[in-house]
């Protein structure tokens, strides 16, 4: 464990303790709700875009919920991440651009709790398209 390791899980205790973007936007485009029920985790992710004829900007993301430091970390620091992005840029998001954001080795036990807040964002994007249905993200094996 080195340094940049060190540096890393003091940035996730920052997100969690002291969460950018944390709250519930007044007007979204739209919003959507997840749960990882092995966690307890859960996690609305509200979003306002820009559209133009040239597609939608992420203009504004907020998150709301509760959960295991590992979650509400990733949401606040995803939620930094977004804004000014495209939708198809969120869409086009992996896991790996998640654990890379976080800068730590994540086991697979909470790799769930981590990706939880990039799903739930992509789920509500591609609900707002018509790409799928509303039902609410649940993280399962």
């Amino acid at each position: 464990m080195g340094t940049g390791s060190d540096m890393y899980r003091q940035q996730i205790l920052d997100h969690y303790k002291n969460p950018r973007n944390y709250g519930e936007l007044e007007d979204p485009t739209f919003s959507h709700v997840g749960e990882n029920p092995m966690c307890g985790d859960e996690i609305r992710m509200d979003v306002v875009l820009d559209e133009t004829d040239d597609g939608a900007t992420i203009e504004q993301v907020a998150f709301s919920g509760d959960g295991c430091a590992i979650s509400q970390a990733s949401a606040s620091m995803l939620t930094s991440t977004l804004q000014g992005k495209t939708v198809d840029e969120l869409l086009s998001m992996e896991r790996d651009d998640v654990t890379d954001m976080l800068g730590v080795d994540i086991s697979p036990m909470r790799i769930k709790c981590a990706v939880l807040a990039e799903k739930v964002a992509q789920d509500g994007a591609e609900i707002y398209r018509g790409d799928a249905d509303g039902e609410k993200t649940t993280i399962e094996d």
